[in-house]
């Protein structure tokens, strides 16, 4: 029963890393600008994402720019478009191979075959954490690194926006189902091997008995 919450309470966390996952994919602001200069009252404020750039006037007019062109991109650009969408595909399997490999659902069979089932949920929930955690690792590297930069001049500065914070949390999300997921079934085998089945059992002193009152029933 605790075993079945404790996979309920990862599932639960394994849809916040989805949903979380997706915003941060479809997010403008990866970076926003950062307001270095001696202007105390910034007019405009300039987001970058990954599939469009966005700009918020102070009149409270904002207008958006997509990103047609893939081969002018920056490399890490195009890695976290990848990537990102990489992390949305598994972990979406992921949910849904979880809700057949659960214990508190009747699907997917027997206790081994929901087992193995709840041991892949796990694999793909780690691996979309994986893909999710390196884009945004790799964004903000690049935007740190632009910052502590002195060629580069103030107006061209930027600092990590929401995006970067959720996709961060969603990572970290979907890495921790995975976990539970994965140790839950591990568990339950480690269990069998350590407590093997009664019934397989036979001391040897027994069988020898069986073994004799079946040959005085032949003799008689």
């Amino acid at each position: 029963m605790a075993s079945a919450a404790l996979q309920f309470f990862a599932f639960i966390l394994a849809l916040l890393g989805v949903f979380g996952a997706i915003t941060a994919a479809l997010l403008p602001n990866w970076k926003v600008n950062a307001d270095v200069g001696s202007n105390i009252i910034t007019a405009i404020t300039q987001m970058q994402g990954l599939w469009m750039d966005c700009t918020w006037y102070s009149t409270g007019m904002f207008s958006c720019t997509l990103k047609y062109s893939i081969l002018s991109l920056p490399v890490y650009i195009q890695a976290a478009r990848t990537t990102m969408v990489l992390s949305c595909i598994l972990s979406a399997f992921g949910i849904c191979i979880a809700t057949v490999g659960m214990k508190c659902t009747r699907l997917g069979g027997d206790r081994d075959t929901k087992s193995h089932t709840s041991f892949a949920a796990g694999v793909f929930f780690i691996l979309a954490g994986i893909f999710g955690l390196i884009p945004t690792a790799w964004y903000t590297r690049e935007i740190i690194s632009n910052f502590l930069d002195p060629t580069v001049p103030e107006s061209s500065k930027h600092e990590p926006g929401g995006a970067v914070y959720v996709g961060f949390i969603s990572a970290g999300l979907l890495l921790t189902a995975g976990a539970i997921f994965g140790t839950s079934c591990f568990k339950k085998h480690q269990g069998a091997w350590i407590y093997p089945n009664k019934q397989h059992q036979q001391f040897p002193g027994a069988q020898q008995e069986n073994n004799t009152g079946y040959n005085l029933k032949d003799y008689v």
